[in-house]
């Protein structure tokens, strides 16, 4: 829903940008002249221009012109113990100044360090370290294509698993709700054989269960969908999920790439009283390095191998395991499991506070806000906030079909409006806000309950004339 006078507060908003952040303008004027649209990633390149960083240390970045940023995306929710922790920047210092930690194109014992980590931490019987989480989640479901020798793959609809061909279906909202195909180039069959679901709706998974079960090789979610809005699934809904899979003989994969390892020391599925049979994993996997995993059950995971015939070439590439990354992963994975939890309990503690102050600070200015990222009955605590700007107050975010939803939702406010805003006020959203680190201070969240509370009065009358 576009609101009356949208556009005339969101050219404000951009000039005001524009005259704060120079130098970012001209640095991305250089950038699109040898890059696609000026950089590497759709989600770091906003209108007019992204801010450019040129340092980052604990909560905040600093971006050409000087500006320290408190920033809440934090490495795309990577950086849990902040930007550039030195726990772990000290020690790849001390190990590419030894020698060692650039490609080699040979093994070592950090990969075997990190990898039972991952297993320890998880339940899982052996583990394939790859570099991104769109390639774990594709071999992923690979494996469980030929584990299966089934051809359909279910996921849930605003659910993100990654650029690759059955992850590029039901991610944006349209007419149709959660069927449309992200990109062109696909193979057609491909497309044809991804399902999409609605996320924490037990009825809709019992039916498409029902209708596709014996062709469905696996059921891949995030336990707690990011993109769409940190909305964690019901104890009921993932436990059915455990339960339809397991009579269709489908594979459960939770796509844990953000969720692993961000609330408590490995996997959710112990929150869930489930044991998936294939894991993802990603982010805070990697300590700030590009480190992701497919983790799971040995008989699914050796078809990759030479015991199983290296049916499915879940071969790796050049940086798999790459040493420097190892050693990050496994440096960051080691203090979570040490200090589980103190780190864990103090990120709850954060995530319950700014949630409930920042829905407090805007609804004082008359706005209905709404935070996901809340615990439920399966999940204790939660370090992540995303706001929505609901049309009423009555309407509860409990899947991405709400969230995305423009008669539901102001989602033009919330990616567009309050992105600049908070920008003005140094600090740094995503998604309406995003997740916090144990960098984060109780003076840090000061600076963004007051720059909330400015924001609010500057968007309070044109967001209400829309109710």
């Amino acid at each position: 829903m576009r609101i009356q006078a949208f556009e005339s507060v969101y050219e404000d908003l951009m000039g005001e940008y524009k005259a704060r952040f120079p130098r970012s303008g001209q640095q991305h004027e250089r950038a699109t002249k040898v890059m696609v649209d000026g950089g590497q990633h759709t989600l770091r390149l906003y209108p007019p221009y992204p801010v450019y960083v040129q340092s980052a240390s604990g909560a905040y970045v600093r971006d050409l012109e000087g500006h320290d940023i408190l920033d809440f995306w934090q490495g795309h929710f990577a950086n849990i113990l902040g930007h550039n922790p030195p726990l772990i920047t000290g020690a790849l210092s001390d190990q590419l100044a030894g020698g060692y930690g650039l490609q080699t194109g040979m093994v070592d014992e950090l990969a075997y360090d990190l990898a039972t980590l991952i297993c320890q931490q998880t339940g899982a019987e052996r583990v394939r370290l790859t570099t991104s989480g769109s390639l774990a989640t594709m071999y992923a479901i690979m494996l469980a294509r030929s584990f299966t020798g089934r051809d359909l793959v279910l996921k849930i609809g605003g659910g993100w698993h990654g650029a690759q061909p059955w992850g590029l279906v039901g991610v944006s909202y349209g007419q149709c709700g959660y069927q449309s195909i992200e990109s062109e180039g696909l193979p057609g069959a491909t497309t044809e054989e991804a399902l999409v679901t609605q996320f924490n709706d037990c009825d809709a998974l019992e039916q498409v269960f029902s209708q596709y079960g014996d062709r469905i090789a696996c059921f891949i979610l995030e336990p707690v969908v990011g993109a769409s809005g940190a909305i964690p699934g019901r104890l009921d809904y993932i436990q059915l999920a455990r339960e339809l899979a397991d009579k269709h003989g489908a594979l459960l994969i939770l796509d844990e790439v953000i969720a692993g390892f961000r609330f408590r020391a490995g996997s959710v599925a112990p929150f869930y009283s489930i044991t998936p049979d294939l894991i993802t994993l990603g982010k805070i996997a990697g300590g700030g390095m590009p480190v992701a995993a497919v983790a799971g059950r040995a008989e699914i995971m050796t078809i990759a191998g030479i015991e199983g015939g290296r049916r499915v070439r879940f071969d790796g590439g050049t940086y798999s395991a790459h040493p420097a990354s190892m050693l990050a992963g496994k440096i960051m994975l080691q203090y979570l499991v040490d200090h589980e939890d103190e780190v864990y309990s103090y990120l709850a503690r954060l995530g319950d506070q700014v949630r409930s102050r920042v829905e407090s600070i805007f609804g004082e200015h008359g706005i209905i806000v709404r935070c996901t990222g809340y615990p439920n009955d399966a999940i204790p605590g939660s370090s992540l906030a995303m706001l929505h700007f609901p049309l009423r107050p009555d309407i509860e975010i409990s899947s991405p079909d709400i969230a995305a939803d423009p008669q539901c939702c102001m989602l033009d406010v919330r990616e567009q409006l309050l992105k600049l805003a908070l920008l003005l006020e140094d600090v740094y959203a995503v998604h309406g806000l995003g997740a916090l680190s144990t960098a984060h201070t109780e003076d840090d969240l000061a600076h963004l309950y007051a720059a909330c509370d400015r924001v609010a009065e500057r968007l309070s009358e044109l967001v209400q004339s829309a109710y």
